[in-house]
C-alpha cells in the first residue's frame, strides 16, 4: 500500500540520518528495513479489527511479527503496565488505577480511538415477548440486589412467561463488562454474579442461541454475525426504543450503550520504526477494515487528526 511504502521510506531516511552516513540499503530493498516483533493484547472486542489490520500489514512487511492476544481489556492493561506489550487494545477507556500502575512502572502511553461499537442486548430468536427493554429494567435485572431475587421473566413484566431467566455476559476481565455495568448501574464493577460469565464471546452466543429463556449482552458485531440464531432487543433510555446500528451508534442516538474502541500505544515503543509504521498503517486503514469486521468507522477527520498528533510527538 502507498501509505506503508511512504512510511518505509521515512524509516530508512531516519536510520541513515542517525548513522551519519550517506550509504543506503537499496540493494536489500527499502521494505526489508522493517523487522522486529510487535506485542498486542487486550480487548476481545477490538481483536477482530487489530487482527484484520495486522494481516494486511504482514503482507506489506513480512519481516515484522505482529502477535495479538485477546485476554480482555482489564487483563491487557495489566500486561501493558508490566511492560509485556507494546499496544493494549481496549473496549473502554483506561481506568485511573491502570494509569497509576503504568506511571509507577515508568510507562508513558498515547490513547488512540480506532472505531465505534454498540453493546447489543440479545435473546434467542424464538423469544416472542421481548423486543424492547428499558434501561431501568436492565438495571433491575443486572444489579447486585437482583442476585437470587429476580430470577423469572414475569418478575420484570407480569405479561411475560413464568419461566426462569438464564443470563449470559462477559467475564469481569472484559471491558464490555466494565462498560455495561458502569453505564447501566452507574458504577463500574457492580453487577449480579449469578450469571454465566463467558471469557469467550462465542460461548455466550452459543448459549443464548440454544436457550429460549436466555438473555445476554455483547458487542454488536458478534450478534450481527449470528443474526440467524439471535434477536437484538431495542433499548429505551426514555426517548423511545432504539436498536443498535451503524447509524444510531455513530449519531449518538443509541444511548447509553454506544461506545468508542481504543488502543493504547507505549510511547517508548513508538520510537521503533516497525511500531510507528504499524500504528500509522492501522489508522490509515481502520475505517475500511473496522467496517469489514462489523464495526463502525470514525469520521475521516478524526483519523487524520490522530495521525498528525502521533507523528508530531
Amino acid at each position: 500500500m502507498k501509505t506503508l511504502k511512504i512510511l518505509f521510506a521515512i524509516a530508512i531516511a531516519t536510520s541513515i540520518a542517525s548513522c551519519g552516513s550517506n550509504e543506503s540499503n537499496d540493494s536489500n530493498g527499502g521494505e526489508e528495513a522493517l523487522s522486529g516483533t510487535i506485542m498486542i493484547d487486550g480487548s476481545s472486542t477490538v481483536y477482530p479489527i487489530s487482527e484484520a489490520v495486522a494481516e494486511e500489514f504482514r503482507a506489506e512487511a513480512p519481516d515484522v511479527k505482529v502477535t495479538i492476544g485477546s485476554s480482555g481489556s482489564g487483563a491487557g492493561f495489566k500486561k501493558f503496565a508490566r511492560g509485556e506489550t507494546d499496544i493494549s487494545d481496549a473496549s473502554r477507556a483506561i481506568k485511573e488505577s491502570e494509569v497509576a500502575a503504568c506511571k509507577e512502572a515508568g510507562i508513558d502511553f498515547t490513547e488512540i480511538t480506532v472505531a465505534y461499537d454498540g453493546l447489543a442486548v440479545f435473546v434467542n430468536k424464538d423469544n416472542d415477548w421481548l423486543s424492547t427493554i428499558t434501561v431501568a429494567d436492565l438495571k433491575k435485572l443486572w444489579e447486585p440486589e437482583a442476585e437470587d431475587v429476580i430470577t423469572r421473566w414475569n418478575q420484570l413484566n407480569p405479561e411475560w412467561p413464568d419461566a426462569e431467566i438464564h443470563l449470559f455476559g462477559p467475564s469481569t476481565a472484559h471491558g464490555t463488562y466494565d462498560y455495561f455495568t458502569e453505564e447501566i448501574m452507574g458504577e463500574s464493577g457492580s453487577s449480579r454474579s449469578d450469571y454465566t460469565a463467558c471469557a469467550d464471546y462465542n460461548v455466550m452466543v452459543q448459549g443464548v442461541s440454544t436457550d429460549k429463556y436466555a438473555l445476554g449482552y455483547v458487542g454488536l458485531a458478534f450478534v450481527e454475525s449470528n443474526a440467524d440464531a439471535l434477536k437484538i432487543v431495542a433499548v429505551d433510555n426514555g426517548n423511545g426504543p432504539v436498536l443498535p446500528s451503524k447509524e444510531t451508534v455513530s449519531q449518538g442516538t443509541y444511548t447509553p450503550l454506544g461506545r468508542s474502541l481504543y488502543m493504547y500505544v507505549k510511547n517508548e515503543s513508538m520510537k521503533r520504526p516497525e511500531v510507528k509504521a504499524f500504528v500509522n498503517f492501522y489508522l490509515n486503514n481502520a475505517a475500511e477494515l473496522a467496517e469489514d469486521v462489523g464495526y463502525i468507522k470514525l469520521p475521516a477527520e478524526m483519523y487524520k487528526q490522530q495521525i498528525e498528533q502521533l507523528n508530531a510527538q
